[in-house]
This record gives C-alpha cells, structure tokens and sequence, in this order.
C-alpha cells in the first residue's frame, strides 16, 4: 500500500533532520491537558536519535493566524518532551520561528540531538505555502519526515513546501501506521466491511457517505445528521438538528445503498429532550415521531441493540463521529454502546479521530480499539478516497 519512503529507509547519522510533528495539543493555563499526540510521535524521535541524527522537530498548535500569541507557544511542548526523552529539548524562542535562536541552537547540534521550533503557524506564510518560508525551514536541515498525520490534509509550508528543498524527504511511524489501517480498511478491508458514521452534519460527510458506498458492506448513520436522513424518509423531527437542503441527498445516497446491496441503517428510535442540557426530562420515541418543541439527542435503545448486532458480525470496523451528545452523560449511552460492541469484537477496529477518539478514549474503550486515528479532517478525506497532499509530497520508495 505504501510506496513512500519511511524512516527506515533513511541514513541520518551526522544529519539534520526535520520532522513535522502534530504537537497540536490542549493546553489550560499553560499545562498540557491530554498528552496523546506527543506520546504518539517519540518512536520516529527516539528512532532518528538512536541513529545518531540532529532531530529539529516542528508543529503548530492552534490558530495564531500569524501572529505571535505567547498562549500558543510550544514551550511547554519542549518541557514534557524533555521529561519523555529523557534528554534535554532545547526550545528555539522565536517568534519568526527560523530566527537567531534556531540558527544558533542548530549550530550548536551534535549527533542525536533535539531542538524544537516555535508554533509553525506564528507566520502567516504557513497556511499559504508560501516559497520563502519553506526554504527557510528546509535550510535548517538536510531531511524532512513528516509526521504528522493530523495535518497532512493541509499543504502548508511545513507539510509540503519544505520537501522541495531538502536532500530527501519520508514519513514518520505514526504516517505510516495511519495510511496502512486507513488505506487498507478502506481499499483492501477484510469483509464483512462496516462503517459507521455520526456527528452533527451531512454535509461534513457527503463525499465519505458516497465513497464508502463502493467499499462497504454496511453503513451505519447516527447523530445529528440521522435526522435528514429520517425526514428523508417521511418522518417528523421536532426541532433536532436539520439540513433540510441535504434532504434529496439523503435520498440518492438510500437509494444507492440498495442499488449496491449494501445494509444501510439509520435509527428506529431517539432520545428526546426539550432543553440542550444533561439534566433534563427525556424520553424515547420513533425517530420519525418527534414532536415540536423537542429535539433528539441519541439514539434509543433498540437502534443501540440494531447496531451493536450489525458489527458483531463485522471483520472491519471504520468508526467517525458520535452517536449523540456524548458530552453529556444522560445522552452518551448510544456513542458507548457502539464503542462497546467495537472493543467486544475479533475485528480490525479503527476510530477516524476526532470526536470519536475522545469519545472512545473518555469511555475507557481506547485501548480495546486496533487503531485510534490522530487526524480527524484528515481521516475523513482519506475515507473520501482523497489523495492528501501531506502524504503526496514526500519523495517514493
């Protein structure tokens, strides 16, 4: 599946070698609240260190749209990387990212040494790709691997201008873990193939519904966009969410299941409320059966028993997007009851990032899953069978 050049393919020692990483995280008051995707990225580090390059690693974190926000610094980033290295992460302070304290701290470097740049996005050039920013990145080191999935959706300068002009480029092992379960799910699955799809809008997920059409065995709908889908068939929602202009879509995209023989299901019945809230008197109905005044906000029990029984019998299993508003635990029972079915099975199980991996990971199901997604929009494109741009620019085998 994957003709890309990876990091065993690559002879570092004595090298710089650039890596983008997706140290995107949550920070409170300047303390890093969920460690997952610096945890994620220190094979490809531990790895370029033990074979003796000089690692620079970078990233952004949040949108500083390109100003210099000290709240969106990645200090605190180098800090917790030095604890989980073991070894000292010298952090560049610049606000123009490539500026005189990474010339100096790269200068500096000696064999299986670490410095971290500044927030990626602190130029406004970043998100524009533009030529002169790439080049000053790339004149930092001699290689570029990228790492960092969650952003490989995006041609910016540090996922895609910088591979122009380096020595050579290749993908981490968290990019290559991510296009082998997503890449093989999806084009060589083994079957039954079932993909389930939630969150709050269609139209987020129209060319996913399409694509997984043509691969899939069964496609399971839940959340918000469940409820086009049900006026699409005639039903009544009350005030749940709505896309009334996906309404035609919904149908084609029924009426392509059947031509394809693929099982589509939506659900029989939801959990109302009157008030967007945790603690609020619900009941369950039809989901066609809503009344005004209400709105649904999970799947009732028998489509929780209707889905679980659905991937039971599964061998691979593509989960995006909750089943209701997980957030709230009166209304979480529909997104843990799928979660539960997928940690039960004998079945490759794969949660496309995102809300689901919250969800997942928030209901104690993560490490019971085959693979949890980094990249939410990027998983998503890749359901959408795109090429992304990330993963296109770095150099073939």
């Amino acid at each position: 599946m994957l003709n890309k050049k990876t990091v065993d393919d690559l002879q570092v020692k004595g090298k710089r070698v650039l890596v983008r990483c997706d140290f995107n995280v949550p920070l409170q008051d300047g303390v890093i609240t969920d460690e997952n995707r610096i945890t994620a990225a220190l094979p490809t580090i531990k790895k370029l260190i033990a074979d003796g390059g000089k690692v620079i690693l970078c990233s952004h974190m949040g949108k500083p749209k390109g100003e210099a926000k000290p709240e969106l610094s990645l200090a605190p980033v180098a800090k917790r990387l030095s604890e989980l290295l073991e070894k000292e992460v010298v952090f560049a302070k610049d606000d123009n990212v490539v500026g005189e304290n990474a010339k100096a701290a790269v200068a500096a470097m000696k064999d299986g040494d670490v410095v971290l740049l500044e927030n990626t996005r602190y130029r406004k050039e970043e998100t524009k790709n533009e030529e002169n920013y790439s080049k000053e990145l790339a004149s930092l080191a001699d290689v570029f691997v990228n790492d960092a999935f969650g952003t490989s959706h995006r041609a910016h300068c540090s996922t895609v201008g910088v591979t122009e002009f380096v020595e050579e480029s290749a993908v981490g092992y968290l990019m290559e873990k991510e296009i082998e379960f997503l890449g093989n799910a999806v084009n060589n699955p083994e079957r039954p193939f079932v993909a389930i799809l939630g969150g709050s809008k269609v139209s987020d997920k129209i060319n996913v519904i399409n694509n997984l059409l043509e691969k899939v065995d069964t496609l399971i709908i839940g959340g918000g966009m469940a409820y086009t889908f049900a006026v699409a068939k005639g039903g009544k929602v009350g005030n749940s969410l709505l896309e009334e202009d996906k309404v035609p879509y919904a149908l084609d995209m029924m009426k392509k299941a059947e031509e394809k023989g693929v099982k589509f299901l939506t659900p029989v019945d939801t959990v109302i409320t009157q008030e967007f809230k945790n603690d609020t008197p619900f009941k369950t109905v039809p989901t066609g059966e809503i009344p005004d005044g209400w709105e649904g906000l999970d799947i009732g029990e028998e489509t929780r028993k209707q889905f679980a029984e659905a991937i039971k019998g599964a061998k691979t299993v593509v989960w995006n997007g909750p089943m209701g508003v997980f957030e709230f635990e009166n209304f979480a029972k529909g997104t843990k009851a799928v979660a539960e079915a997928m940690a039960e099975i004998d079945a490759t199980t794969i949660i496309g990032g995102g809300d689901s991996a919250a969800a997942v990971n928030q209901l104690g199901f993560g490490d019971k899953m085959t693979h949890i997604s980094t990249g939410g929009g990027a998983s998503l494109e890749f359901l959408e069978g795109k090429e992304l741009p990330g993963v296109v620019a770095v150099d073939d085998k």
